[in-house]
């Protein structure tokens, strides 16, 4: 018999068995898992069937982990640890958007004056120079979330930069466009970082501060500062950027999901024919 290869789909759900009860859904991943001995199939003096892990499933499951582990950077780490904080106040959020933000151009410059006797072609009640007062560029902050309300004077938007580094940190410092854009896109706008890192002295007033105690498994978080509130309603860009992506999940919705229902991102590519 052909070895069996194991994708993601099937790491997917032996994630969601190990989560769950174990109820069988009896379809292709399961009959693919059962012949790979990752699972067995167990039935109770009742007759109910469930499905258990073998220790080859564990082993797979723990490895697949091990993996994703070593490839994530210290700073994704710590995007999701402060993303995991985020969605357990109750907040719905994204990483990594790319979103078009506003921000101020140069200075217009002053027009040349023209001689009295001069007639314009066509006249203009905004002079070029006053049109690109203000320009586009595209913003794409570490983490942006919003509440989980029914009321739009409640969302607040928020973005929080993540900074690992001290390098990082001052990079971000020095470029005022990018942290302009940021503001234009929420209410409070929040840098988090080791402790260590910075001080709040370094840090523009108008930004918030959260700080890690600790390491990036078993830290805490703290805020050292309160970013400046500023009332901000979202364009209508950033919803239907919002509409288009996929808000993160926390571990908790993820394990109460139903067994048959994977999340979308998980869904086995479709090989049968209408």
């Amino acid at each position: 018999m052909t070895a069996l290869t194991i994708t993601r789909f099937h790491r997917t759900r032996l994630m969601q068995i190990w989560r769950s009860a174990g109820w069988p859904c009896k379809d292709a991943l399961e009959i693919d898992l059962l012949a790979a001995q990752l699972v067995a199939l167990h039935t109770s003096p009742e007759g109910f069937e469930t499905l258990k892990l073998t220790e080859d499933g564990i082993r797979t499951l723990a490895e697949a982990r091990q993996r994703g582990v070593r490839a994530l950077s210290a700073h994704d780490r710590l995007g999701q640890k402060f993303a995991a904080h985020l969605l357990a106040s109750g907040r719905i959020v994204w990483r990594e958007l790319s979103l078009r933000a506003v921000i101020e151009g140069a200075a217009p410059e002053t027009a040349p004056l023209t001689p009295a006797t001069s007639n314009p072609l066509w006249s203009e009640d905004t002079p070029a120079s006053l049109k690109a007062a203000n320009v586009w560029r595209m913003a794409r902050p570490d983490l942006f979330s919003v509440r989980n309300t029914t009321v739009p004077a409640y969302l607040q938007p928020m973005v929080h930069e993540i900074k690992y580094s001290r390098a990082d940190l001052l990079s971000d410092l020095r470029h005022d466009a990018k942290r302009q854009a940021y503001q234009w896109l929420c209410e409070e706008c929040y840098y988090v970082f080791p402790a260590g890192v910075a001080e709040p002295g370094e840090i523009p007033e108008h930004f918030g501060i959260w700080v890690l105690h600790g390491g990036l498994d078993d830290g805490r978080f703290e805020l050292l500062r309160p970013a400046r509130h500023a009332s901000c309603a979202l364009p209508f860009a950033v919803w239907m950027a919002l509409c288009k992506a996929t808000p993160l999940r926390s571990e908790d919705e993820l394990a109460q999901a139903h067994l048959g229902e994977p999340a979308a991102d998980d869904l086995p590519p479709c090989t049968e024919a209408p």
